[in-house]
């Protein structure tokens, strides 16, 4: 799949027109192989106040490293190449389970008094009908997962849009593309564990991915994002080694909220 991926030729089928920036649904074909993927162009990335021009899709790239070095698969097979509109990140496209068929979602919004046992609820909201609901994620190890590893690459916008599940029981993270910044800016829907402790097994994990950050795996990353922001996840990861619980969301201080918005 890497080869065709990489190799092959990118046929745009369409465009998701939901997304912030360009984004295309596409097969790459080679030697009667066909993967379907996301194609991402540099071209087409709207620019941000907070992070440089032009990076997001070596972000991207960066994300699926790090997820790779950590050996925990939940970003994508992600990699940068040419396409139809240039220069950009291109991703395997991650067919989600059908929740309506499995009874069961990893994130949702239910009424204040039918939290459905297991659930861990992140804030109170109230509807364009004045229903007061509160949104909610399952307490499943395998979000915990990705909220640990959006500690570490910083995420700024993990939406519940942005997991997915397959067919198989895996878990993904996808749209990593405003991670990495030197600066904190965790955003995400994936506040329930607040406070409890991460797990020794993904504490054992960080410890080997920083001292990979430290040998060749540094370098590789220096190739797609900034030495200073190289530095900032070396000293996020020795935060959450010194520190290792869940961190409580802050809210009022500066322009950063720590929900995303919209958060689906």
């Amino acid at each position: 799949m890497d080869e065709v991926l990489r190799d092959g030729e990118l046929t745009v089928l369409g465009q998701l027109r939901a997304a912030s920036n360009a984004s295309f649904l596409c097969d790459a074909s080679k030697d009667a192989t066909v993967v379907r993927c996301i194609y991402k162009p540099i071209r087409g990335e709207r620019p941000l106040w907070d992070f440089p021009d032009g990076t997001l899709a070596a972000r991207e790239l960066a994300a699926f490293r790090i997820s790779s070095e950590l050996g925990w698969g939940i970003v994508p097979t992600t990699l940068v190449r040419e396409g139809p509109f240039g220069l950009g990140a291109v991703q395997e496209w991650i067919t989600e389970l059908d929740e309506d068929a499995v009874g069961q979602a990893l994130l949702g919004l239910f009424p204040v008094d039918a939290l459905p046992s297991g659930w861990l609820p992140v804030l109170r909201a109230v509807t364009s009908d004045d229903e007061e609901v509160v949104l909610a994620h399952a307490d499943d190890a395998r979000l915990a997962r990705i909220a640990v590893f959006d500690l570490v690459v910083n995420n700024a916008d993990r939406k519940g849009g942005h997991v997915l599940a397959d067919s198989d029981g895996a878990v993904y993270g996808i749209d990593h593309g405003i991670c990495l910044h030197r600066e904190d800016k965790l955003r995400t829907v994936l506040w329930g564990w607040a406070g409890r402790a991460i797990s020794d097994d993904h504490l054992a994990d960080l410890q080997r991915l920083g001292k990979a950050i430290a040998g060749v795996f540094g370098d590789e990353l220096r190739t797609l994002i900034t030495d200073e922001e190289v530095t900032a996840t070396v000293r996020r990861i020795r935060r959450i080694l010194d520190g290792p619980y869940f961190p409580r969301p802050v809210s009022g201080l500066g322009p950063v909220s720590p929900i995303p918005w919209p958060p689906f």
